[in-house]
């Protein structure tokens, strides 16, 4: 007979790096102090979070565009052993107010900007934000293919892509792709049925689960526009937690990193006792039945 406990590695290989099973996510870093920034980058690379997340449109409507990277920059500069502490992930072709442009030139004029707000020689993980809808698969591509050519990129990825708008790009790729960014949560499974996750084990691409506690709902138990959804899985992860002397959102972030498909869920607080607490997520022996208790209450009906 099989264990009864679901194994949780500690970390995976994305593309040519190795990484930590918990990634850490700078779409709030924007205004972040240079004191402050490091002392959450730290917390992070000290649970082995060395995923370090960031997007060119994040910091836009606050700090201004690009602002949580020239945060992150700011530290790299001023720390300079960080840098290759960390696989360093960044995105392009949101631009408001268009609102998507993932054209050959916008492309590689963001990535230009990137490297130099990040004040870094070259992105290891460079995504496509959003699919824009109206520039082909095989110019997007072309960018991509470009941007590696000439060293300004290590891997590449997509975020929030349909599975079959990512098999589309990369059939024009001239590598693999490394990382695909979807939202995943207990309250957002629609990756585990739609052929992302398949897609990734079939490919050996890291899935990175943004917002995976659903925007904080899943340690709150507030804040969901589906409260009858979230209190059904809430009594679960509470249960769970109980049992195993530990907290629904630990619980929660246990099940994403329970997935055959090695997902990395993204921690995005800005409070470094919360960083260093998810770490307890790798410890949690969660049981077979308890990951599809979860998954039936977030359905709402038993599995057939």
């Amino acid at each position: 007979m099989t264990s009864n406990t679901l194994p949780i590695s500690r970390s995976r290989k994305m593309g040519q790096f190795q990484i930590g099973r918990l990634a850490y996510g700078c779409w709030r870093f924007s205004g972040t102090s240079l004191p402050e920034a490091r002392k959450k980058i730290n917390t992070a690379l000290e649970i082995g979070a060395n995923l370090i997340d960031t997007a060119a449109i994040y910091g836009f409507g606050k700090e201004g565009f690009g602002g949580a990277e020239a945060a992150l920059g700011d530290l790299l500069d001023a720390d300079k052993g960080l840098r290759e502490q960390m696989v360093l992930v960044t995105k392009a072709g949101i631009h408001p107010p268009i609102p998507y442009d993932s054209t050959k030139e916008n492309l590689i004029q963001s990535c230009e900007a990137s490297l130099q707000r990040l004040k870094t020689d070259r992105i290891d993980v460079f995504l496509i934000h959003r699919p824009d809808l109206l520039t082909p698969h095989e110019e997007v591509a072309d960018a991509l293919n470009t941007l590696r050519r000439q060293g300004k990129i290590l891997e590449a990825g997509v975020s929030n892509y349909t599975l079959s708008q990512t098999r589309a790009l990369q059939a024009f790729m001239e590598f693999p792709f490394a990382a695909i960014q979807p939202e995943i949560s207990a309250m957002t499974t629609e990756t585990l049925f739609d052929g992302t996750l398949d897609m990734c084990q079939e490919w050996s691409i890291t899935p990175m689960a943004w917002s995976p506690l659903a925007a904080g709902a899943l340690a709150s138990g507030e804040g969901s526009a589906d409260q009858g959804q979230l209190s059904r899985i809430m009594a679960e992860l509470n249960r769970i937690a109980d049992f195993t002397n530990t907290t629904p959102d630990i619980i929660a972030l246990a099940w994403l990193l329970a997935h055959p498909a090695r997902i990395v869920p993204i921690i995005g607080s800005q409070k470094t006792e919360r960083i260093s607490a998810a770490s307890a997520a790798l410890d949690v022996k969660l049981a077979r039945q308890d990951w599809y208790s979860i998954l039936t209450a977030s359905l709402g009906h038993k599995l057939p």
